[in-house]
Order: C-alpha cells, then structure tokens, then sequence
C-alpha cells in the first residue's frame, strides 16, 4: 500500500520538516495546496482550538461536581439527568452537518460561528433561574460545541501530513480529555465559593476570545479539500444546501436521543424516529441534489460497523467517568471536589493512549484492523475489574491504575478507528465520514447518560426502597427522591440510613460496569466485520496522487 503523500500535504497548514519556506517569508494560501503559516498565527490557530476544545470537554464533566447545587437550586432532582443529556443531545444531533457544512463555508467559519454559540448558550446558563432556562442554555452550548472537535480533527486530517496526523488527532482528543478531567476539578472547588453560575458565565468571553484567534488566524482563502462547491458563489452555496435533510436528520436524532433520555423511556420520540429516520434516507436517496450525508457513506458496510461500534464502545467509557466521580462522593464520601480529581488519572490515560499511538505507531495511511480490535478488547478486562473493586474498602491506588488503563486503552483505541476509518473510505467523503463518526461518538455521551443513568437510577432506586423496608425506616422527608439526583447528600446521612445510601450506590455502579463490560466485548465483535480492505477506487487516486506528488517534487526542484 502506498504511504506517498499528496500534494496538499507537501506544504501542509502545519507543516512538518519537509516543509518548503514561503519564498516570501508571508503566509501564503495556493488553489491546491495548504497554506502555510507564520509561527505566530500557527501558534494563535493552536491555541484558539485547543481552548475551544477544553471547554467543550469543561461542559460535560463540570455538571458531575455541580450536580447536587444546581438540582437543589432549580428544584430539579428527578430532573438531574437532562443536565449533561441536554448539551449532548444537541451536540449529537447538529455534528452530521459540520463535515458538509465546513466544505460549503470553510472550516474557519463554521468555527467561529460554532464559537459563538457556545457564547451565548454559556449566558443563558449564567442566567438562567429556572429548570427550563438552564436547559435552553445547555442546548445551544451542545450545538455550537457539535462544530469544534469535528473541524478540528477534519483540519488534522487535510492540511497535516500523515507523518504527523497521528500525533494532531491525539493532540486534539487531549484538549478534550484535559477539560474532561479539569472541568470536573475546578466546578467542585469554585462552586461552594462561588456558586455554579460564574462557571458557566466564564465560559462566554473565554469564546469569543478563541472565535477571533480562529476567524483571524486561519486564513480567509483556506477552503476545505474535495469541497465541489469551493469555486461557487454565496447563493449558488446556499441553493445546493440539502435542508429537508438537514431538517428530517436534526428532528430523528433529536427525537430518538429524546425517548432514550430521562429516568424513563418516552414512548412517542422513538415512534416518530422510527419514522423520520427512514423518510430521512429516503430523502438523500431520491431528492436531494446533493446530500448531507452521500450514498456511497450510507452504503459503505465499513462505516456502518465502526459508527455503531464506536458508540457501543464510547458509551462504556462515558459510564466511567460519569459515575467514577458518583462513586468517589457517594461511596467514598469524598467532597466534591476531591471526588473530581478521579478523572485526572482516566483521562490522563485517555490522552496518553491516544498520542503514544499517534507519535510512535499512526505514521503512515492504511489499514489499523489488528491494532483497533486489540485495543478494544483488552478495555473491557478493565471495566469488570473496576466493577467489582467499587467498594468503600478497597485500595484507591489500584483504582487510579485501573482508570487509568481504561483511558488508555480508550485512546489508543479510538485513534486507531479513526484512521482505519479514513482507509476504507474514499478521501472525497472523508469530511462527511469524519462527521458522522463524530455524531455516533456524541451518541455515545447521550447514550451513556441517558440509557446508563436510567439502568443507574432503576437499581439505586430499587435499593433504596429494599434497604429502608428491611430496615423498617419510612421516607417521611422524600430522603429517596433527593438521593436520586445528589450523591453528595450521603455523606450528610448517619447510621442505618448512610448505610444503606451507599450500599444502593454501590450495587448501582457495579451494575453499570458490569452492563458496560458486555456492551464493549459485543462492539468489539461489530468492529471486527469492518473489515481491512481499502475501497478499489481509492487504489487509483493513491496512483494519480503519486504522479502529482512526484509532479510537485520535479517542480520543486
């Protein structure tokens, strides 16, 4: 299999040692070719997207320290699942559409535009007083984060050679693993002093600020690769836009997640998906001239397996750090705060995984089939250990390990998927397939807060009610209700109460770990029909690359 590079690759966005200088020592941006950049804006561009990227991991993790506040202040026990079910709802629902849209617009903009609606979602969340404000506000912070780690990766993939793909897509998961670990850490310090709403609040001119360093630091004629609508006027653009499937694939996603989310199963959400997601199909089959999501993907056996494997997987780990920080409050009795800093150690791992395989091993394209399915299946032996050591005796330091061997194998994991991905599609698509990728992992958080949280609540409230019946205790106060939404109320218990508290906790977590285990053993067999074969046209445009490589080279010299 050919490793040659293209020539966009030859002087890529972010270059690499082989890189040519700018003659004119300006930045520079050619019809076929990358631009390349001055250190200065490579450095603006980095760290405008990496910041972007933080706070999209910050908004997912900081509700596992600030649940309890904000469900008491809001009056939203029952309700506490739609905290983090809502952001990613709305993130999973608008990701299909960032690949196509960055190829209409331009990466840069769809940035910036994603930008500014975390913006003003982040305000509406400062302000918001009341459960449905909140949510509001949590939505639209979900939808412009569905356009941040998505563009980013796709500029990873375009303008940086395969060399270093590796090493940006793990630079980028880490961004994200960081605010994963570092959201949940700084909530559970600031929030006692501060309260919750300054976190959200901050978060707004912290944008604005990255949306400027993107807008101005990626240049304005930088236009996405394989884009057949680069040379075509705004109205031409907004013409070919496919928006009765663009509609039709928002309202499914939205109305399936919707069913699946909450302590309960909503009946009539998955009923209507059941029919707009077909009529959506049918729509970028037969209507729409060009498609949000083209035929050759939906059609593509190889995509198909490694999306659904990817949530299967995804969502295992989501249900570790979702609930290694319950467990450390409610069974370890640790403040929040300190519970927080759980996530140190997984996503540590996590980033560590993904750029260990991204620097020493991802240096070249072609297949990763072997490497993907080992991954994935040493990652559940972790999830049944952590399974049954979730319990108030035992050793915190074989915890940490185990976390953070779940992250690690995670991260590997998930590099290795996204660039075998890339080997069986063709480049052409490879924006779209990247979305789509995207949109299953989002699937994954909604999944693994929805599904998961209701498996949870089902066995914590189950064992609840049993502990206090065997115990003859009555729930006079609601002390079950207000344990459902606040694991941090266990350690204001005493007693046969306290007790009981955490044993329902902790046969809770081991549940979920244990559902977790069974979920990633089958998803690893689903990846496993993915196969490892390259898709016969690619074969051919790998030998036209290489003559305009090697035309490029002669050029050159």
């Amino acid at each position: 299999m050919s490793t040659a590079e293209t020539p966009g690759e030859r002087a890529p966005l972010l270059g690499d040692e082989n890189t040519p200088p700018s003659s004119s020592g300006e930045d520079r941006v050619g019809d076929d070719k990358a631009p390349i950049l001055s250190t200065l804006r490579g450095a603006v561009i980095c760290t405008s997207i990496g910041l972007m990227i933080f706070l999209q991991g910050a908004n997912i993790s900081i509700l596992t320290t600030t649940q309890s506040a904000i469900a008491a202040d809001l009056d939203a026990f029952e309700e506490a699942t739609w905290f983090t079910s809502s952001y990613l709802i709305a993130m999973s629902a608008f990701a299909p559409l960032m690949g196509r849209l960055s190829q209409v617009f331009s990466p840069r903009l769809c940035m910036f535009f994603s930008t500014m609606l975390i913006c003003l979602g982040s305000l509406l969340t400062s302000l918001a007083n009341s459960f449905s404000w909140f949510l509001v506000g949590r939505s639209l912070t979900g939808a412009g984060g569905a356009g941040i780690l998505i563009v980013a990766t796709i500029l990873a993939i375009q303008v940086v050679s395969p060399k270093r793909r590796g090493l940006f897509i793990g630079l980028a998961n880490t961004s994200m693993t960081v605010g994963l670990s570092l959201g949940a850490v700084i909530a559970g310090a600031a929030e006692p002093r501060i309260g919750w709403k300054p976190l959200f609040g901050i978060q707004a001119p912290i944008s604005i600020l990255a949306g400027f360093g993107i807008l101005f630091g990626i240049p304005s004629g930088y236009k996405a690769k394989n884009s057949d609508l680069e040379h075509r006027t705004l109205d031409e653009k907004l013409a070919r836009i496919d928006y009765s499937g663009a509609l039709l694939l928002i309202a499914g996603i939205i109305l399936f997640l919707l069913g699946l989310s909450g302590p309960r199963i909503l009946a009539t959400p998955l009923i209507l998906s059941a029919f707009v997601i077909p009529a959506f199909v049918l729509n970028e089959i037969y209507v729409a001239k060009d498609p949000v999501i083209p035929i050759i993907v939906l059609r593509s056996r190889g995509t198909l397996l490694i999306c659904l494997a990817t949530v299967g997987i995804m969502m295992a780990r989501w249900v570790v750090l979702f609930y290694t920080v319950v467990y450390a409050i409610a069974v370890r009795g640790w403040a929040p705060a300190v519970a927080g800093t759980i996530l140190i150690p997984t996503n540590a791992g996590f980033a560590t995984g993904g750029l260990l395989a991204g620097i020493f091993h991802i240096r070249r394209n072609g297949s990763f089939y072997i490497h993907t399915l080992v991954a994935n299946l040493l990652f559940p032996v972790t999830l049944i250990v952590l399974a049954f050591i979730s319990t108030p005796q035992s050793s915190a330091a074989l915890y940490v390990v185990m976390v953070f061997c779940n992250g690690a194998l995670a991260g590997a994991g998930l590099n290795y998927t996204l660039v075998h991905l890339l080997h069986l599609t063709l480049p052409e698509v490879h924006p779209i397939v990247l979305s789509l990728l995207a949109t299953f992992r989002g699937f994954s958080g909604s999944f693994g807060s929805a599904i998961g949280g209701g498996i949870f609540e089902r066995v914590l409230q189950t064992s609840l009610v049993e502990g206090f019946s065997r115990a003859g205790i009555e729930d006079r106060t609601g002390l079950i209700r207000r344990l459902l939404g606040s694991p941090a109320l266990v350690s204001t218990l005493e007693g046969p109460r306290r007790e009981i508290a955490v044993n329902a906790y902790r046969e809770g977590i081991k549940t979920l770990f244990l559902c977790g285990t069974g979920l990633a053993v089958l998803m690893t067999l689903v990846q496993a029909g993915s196969g490892w074969k390259a898709p016969a046209k690619s074969v051919a445009a790998s030998d036209e690359e290489n003559v305009e490589g090697e035309e490029a080279l002669a050029e050159g010299a």
